[in-house]
């Protein structure tokens, strides 16, 4: 499926020379004067190298049409991933590298769609948000005010995001999974 350079977004899966690419970011550039494009950030699926490429704002690109299947994650062994099928309960299992991304916002029994390219697993698409417990982070400063003030809390998958200053260890707090923000408590 063809589609714009602006259409690009993070997860999705281009073939650019016969290699398939996932994007890994993107940034819409536009210069004081020349054509605006698009900077992508992508690793190559085979070889796991990365790169930077721009691409201008008219080009056409092929997205990779991938089939999707409603997966359950499990949980993760020396490195590999287990994810079951919801309706035919075969597992699969991914290695750690290739779920970076996802691994912060990733709990046992957390529903996900595993993207496939031909029976392969390619990527995992989190829900938009995610429920997850601040167990660590530092206690508000006396006089500190809220507006704009956040300090790191770490999440019960290890990650660590900016949290609120009034909010307190064993909270419940939805975190966006694209941006990797704190949206509010749950």
């Amino acid at each position: 499926m063809q589609i714009n350079a602006p259409s690009i977004r993070k997860g999705m899966i281009l073939e650019i020379d016969s290699n398939l690419w996932r994007v890994m970011k993107t940034q819409h550039v536009t210069p004081g004067k020349g054509v605006a494009c698009m900077q992508v950030e992508m690793r190559n699926i085979e070889t796991g190298n990365k790169t930077n490429k721009r691409f201008n704002s008219t080009e056409r690109l092929e997205r990779v049409t991938l089939s999707q299947r409603q997966m359950q994650y499990l949980y993760e062994d020396t490195g590999k991933h287990h994810f079951m099928d919801m309706e035919s309960y075969d597992q699969i299992e991914l290695d750690t590298e290739f779920l970076e991304d996802v691994i912060p916002y990733l709990l046992p029994e957390t529903e996900v769609v595993v993207e496939f390219h031909d029976q392969r697993p390619l990527n995992v698409q989190l829900p938009q948000t995610v429920v997850l417990t601040v167990v660590e982070c530092d206690a508000a400063i006396k006089g500190q005010t809220a507006t704009g003030s956040f300090k790191p809390g770490k999440l019960e998958t290890g990650a660590t995001i900016m949290v609120p200053p009034y909010l307190e260890a064993n909270t419940k707090i939805r975190v966006n999974t694209e941006t990797g923000e704190y949206m509010e408590r749950a």
